[in-house]
């Protein structure tokens, strides 16, 4: 038996966007995602956009149910900036009422709200001033960040400020999948920076509140990278992925400083993004109090084929290596290697003084499941069952070897609209009917995680 400690978090992990549905509701203002469904339908999966998604907004109260009839003690999700402040200034009450029912219903259900600030959605009137590449994108994010300890600080102890920045900075501006679809190194160097920031100054207000047993942390996506040999090239492409992919938030947010080496690549690359002044001295004073990682698949990679200088992509420093004979989750492309998971385990232990950490997504996404449904509408999806006990029996491991990890999230508790991919792919617990008013079903994996969660383990 696999067992874990008594206090640790078993749940599960979703978005505003990906589940609330009434998109343009409600008080709630366009993202970039309401805007781009709008100008580019075409570029998503059955053209399914942001108003097609799970209606948790109504449906909030019975998931809640749900989670604690599987014995859930925990839930992360996010506030839509858009709801909250849907001009940046002004509070929306309705928005408002629907968070504080929401997050107060956990509360009172024994599911612990772990509650996420930024998740992908940038509000469209900030896009339209430059977003992320503009310093002005750091004092709005405050504000909003503010308002929402403020209003829910006496509720939600444990908060987040972004679930993986490196999505919009890379999809955003360097290989186009999301919008604004920029192909720019220079511009995804500075909108990384503006949302470190943003990240520091929301953690500076926290601060200020001080709320009773408040706790603020970051999500991040972790992709060990895994060289393909030993040769100082490779060795070197190795060092630079996990610099740029790793290093660069993690560091700051645990060390309280950027790394060196990747101050001096920027430099030498002309990457060096415009700062402030006082930036170094507030990075170094908010910390993180934990961290969450989401962990679906390593990096594998080797030393560049073609290098440009300055240079022109991170294809410059690194690129893929395909390793022959691994495992690939085949609808997502991904690699399985649940054995990361012991590495970062070790890493938070030993390269991040060993922190509070938690695997805050960890995951597979099938598509067409329908084809696994028994004669009574359950999905079997024991592909999803071996993935997840593959993963936790190297989490265990890391574990018992010291590292200070309190709790384990899945994607998802219910099918979730998946941005460009819709419901292409599912990863929840329970099956949204998409044709039947988004009524949920159980599937298989739902029955083991409550079991799981009931002997606080698994047998091996």
């Amino acid at each position: 038996m696999r067992e874990f400690s008594k206090a640790f978090l078993w749940g599960a992990a979703a978005s505003a966007p990906q589940t609330e549905g009434h998109s343009l509701e409600n008080g709630k203002s366009a993202s970039t995602w309401d805007e781009w469904f709008k100008l580019a339908p075409e570029k998503f999966n059955e053209q399914q956009g942001p108003s097609d998604t799970s209606n948790v907004y109504e449906e909030y109260s019975k998931d809640i149910q749900r989670m604690k009839e599987l014995g859930m003690n925990s839930y992360r999700t996010s506030i839509a900036w858009t709801r909250l402040l849907p001009d940046g200034r002004t509070v929306n009450p309705e928005g408002t009422a629907f968070y504080k029912a929401y997050f107060s219903e956990l509360k009172a259900n024994g599911v612990e709200p772990i509650i996420n600030l930024f998740h992908f959605d940038l509000p469209w009137w900030l896009m339209e001033k430059g977003g992320w590449e503009i310093r002005e994108s750091v004092e709005a994010f405050a504000f909003y960040a503010k308002t929402a300890f403020e209003l829910f600080g006496d509720t939600v102890k444990y908060w987040t400020t972004f679930n993986e920045p490196l999505v919009h900075i890379e999809c955003g501006y360097l290989y186009g999948f999301h919008y604004p679809a920029i192909v720019d190194f220079k511009k995804a160097v500075q909108v990384g920076y503006h949302t470190l920031m943003a990240h520091v100054r929301a953690v500076e207000e926290f601060r200020k509140l001080q709320i009773e047993n408040g706790q603020i942390g970051i999500i991040l996506n972790i992709s060990p990278a895994y060289p393909k040999s030993q040769s100082s090239e490779d060795l070197k492409a190795k060092e630079l992925a996990d610099l740029f992919n790793t290093n660069s938030f993690l560091d700051p947010a645990v060390h309280g400083e950027i790394p060196e080496k990747l101050i001096t690549v920027l430099k030498e690359h002309e990457l060096t993004p415009v700062t402030e002044t006082q930036d170094k001295e507030l990075i170094r004073q908010n910390t993180v109090d934990f961290i969450g990682l989401n962990y679906y698949q390593p990096r594998r990679v080797q030393a560049p084929t073609t290098v440009h200088f300055p240079a022109e992509m991170p294809s410059d420093f690194y690129i893929p290596y395909d390793m022959p004979g691994k495992r690939i989750n085949p609808y997502r492309g991904w690699e399985i290697y649940p054995e990361a998971l012991y590495d970062v385990a070790v890493m938070m232990k030993e390269q991040y003084r060993n922190i509070p950490w938690y695997v805050s997504e960890n995951g597979m996404g099938v598509a067409e499941e329908e084809r696994f449904m028994d004669e009574q509408g359950m999905i079997q999806d024991d592909y999803r069952i071996e993935f997840m006990k593959e993963h936790l029996r190297e989490l265990h491991r890391g574990i018992a070897e010291g590292s200070n990890c309190f709790g384990y999230h899945t994607w998802t508790f219910v099918d979730c609209w998946s941005w460009l991919n819709g419901y292409r792919n599912r990863y929840g617990f329970y099956r949204v009917d998409l044709d039947n008013h988004f009524e949920r079903s159980l599937k298989k994996s739902g029955l083991w995680y409550k079991e799981l969660i009931e002997k606080n383990g698994f047998l091996d």
